[in-house]
């Protein structure tokens, strides 16, 4: 049975709607200021002055310069997807808008110093959409709105193609990169009772971890590491997982893709009572009686504990693949074992970002084969967004959905992940070289400082 530091309950709730809304794409935000006086002719020293911001995707250009004073932002959004203007701690922002929306926001008057702007689509900010708007004291020609500077900001004029290219081959050199911490390790139970209950602890807890080398970030975690500790069980398996809060605050943790009874699935306060921040407790119990390629996080707070590493692979059974079948006239040996069979856990958001198993290109791991050996893999999308991962080369075998095997798998070299999403899949490296293996939104894999986040390579000795 469970237990908490409260009772717990279940009930039901009826006429409950859960409205997921994924929003997709990188975004910047492009500025030009025009300073406006009263009676309507442009003027640097004005006191009232409107911010033109554009948005589109993925760099952040221009002089976002206003003299103190009345300061209003008018804010277009340029760009293919979804996008905001938020303003510091969030009491004044734009509606979410779609592409060829504009909408004007009204500071009030401001005094000199620095704001902060940025897109609260998850993880925009974390990918570039953040910008500062400098107020001056209107003394000087630094209080210029800068439209002038703005139109200078093309990439003819401004644009460092060399030193790009220069930091693109070193962030290469960088590959594969060693950080502190490694995730997805397999949780061991604390014991096993005599009826062969297998106990587990999990802690959740904020933690240091290093995303890419010398980038420190205050994580969430279980057990303190990203992706969180593996569970990898049999089938029959009754399993027993005492859960300790350090959090901040309350936290459950549900289950994802698991069937268990209904006070386990881990919905606070719908399914339990949450669990308490600083040393709560609550002991999940169930019985896993089939195969699952599953997740666990928690769904409490999980907008904010979920992107920021609280996140685990879920396992029962062996990972399903196919042998012996042909298909669209490649063919897989009935005799196969996977030299590789291994978890790759997608994020792209909060303080983990753009990331493969918790770690952001070059500190990425590679999966390094000998020529002729077949991998499995199965991806596990915790994040916010789609990820097409490209594997170049090889062309994978799609043998599983959501841990349910395919009557049909297929190949492709470009599959794409949504949120919540698990597919399985198996490849031959059948030539020699270090391949490419990415995610084919290219902002998601590549910077004007080189190549980062959702990037690693397939070594074949």
């Amino acid at each position: 049975m469970p237990t908490s530091d409260k009772p717990a309950r279940s009930f039901a709730l009826p006429g409950i709607a859960l409205i997921m809304s994924y929003l997709l794409g990188i975004g910047i935000i492009t500025v030009a200021a025009v300073a406006v006086s009263s009676d309507g002719s442009s003027s640097s020293s004005s006191k009232s002055t409107t911010i033109e911001v554009t948005l589109t995707e993925f760099a952040i250009k221009g002089n976002l310069t206003a003299p103190a004073g009345d300061v209003k932002l008018k804010v277009t959004n340029a760009g293919s997807v979804d996008h905001d203007v938020t303003v510091g701690d969030g009491k004044i922002a734009t509606k979410l808008l779609s592409a060829g929306e504009t909408q004007t926001i009204d500071l009030g008057t401001v005094a000199p110093g620095k704001i902060e702007l940025h897109c609260s689509v998850p993880g925009h900010k974390e990918s570039g959409m953040e910008a500062f708007l400098t107020i001056t004291d209107g003394s000087s020609d630094s209080a210029d709105s800068g439209g002038d500077d703005m139109a200078g900001m093309d990439h003819g004029s401004t644009t460092d193609y060399a030193k790009m290219d220069e930091d693109m081959m070193a962030s290469f050199a960088k590959f594969p990169a060693k950080t502190e911490g490694s995730g997805n390790q397999i949780l061991q139970p604390t014991s096993i009772d005599p009826d062969g209950t297998k106990n587990f602890e999990l802690v959740e807890k904020i933690a240091k971890w290093e995303v890419e080398p010398g980038k420190f970030v205050d994580a969430w975690t279980f057990n303190g590491i990203v992706p969180s500790p593996m569970f990898k069980l049999d089938v029959g398996d009754h399993i027993r997982v005492k859960v300790t809060n350090e959090l901040p605050v309350a936290s459950d943790v549900h289950w994802h893709g698991v069937e268990v009874p209904f006070e386990m699935d881990g919905v606070a306060p719908i399914t339990q009572e949450p669990i308490a921040p600083n040393g709560g407790t609550f002991t999940y119990e169930f019985t896993v009686d089939k195969p699952y390629m599953a997740m666990y996080h928690p769904h409490m707070h999980g907008q904010m504990s979920v992107p920021n590493g609280m996140f685990g692979v879920f396992q029962v059974g062996p990972t399903p693949i196919k042998k012996g079948i042909t298909v669209a006239g490649r063919s897989v040996p009935a005799n196969i074992t996977p030299a590789v069979d291994m978890p790759m856990v997608l994020n792209d958001s909060g303080a983990i970002g753009y990331s493969l198993n918790g770690k952001s290109f070059p500190a990425t791991e590679p999966i390094v084969v000998k020529e002729g050996d077949w991998v499995a893999l199965t991806y596990y999308n915790e994040g916010q967004q789609l990820h097409p991962m490209h594997l170049h080369e090889f062309p994978q075998l799609v043998t599983a959905k959501d841990g349910i095997p395919l009557d049909q798998p297929y190949w492709t070299d470009t599959l794409t992940v949504a949120p919540g999403e698990r597919y399985t899949v198996l490849f031959n490296a059948f030539k020699k070289g270090t391949w490419v293996f990415h995610c084919h939104i290219l902002n998601h894999a590549e910077r004007e400082t080189g190549m980062f986040g959702m990037v690693t390579a397939v070594i074949v000795k």
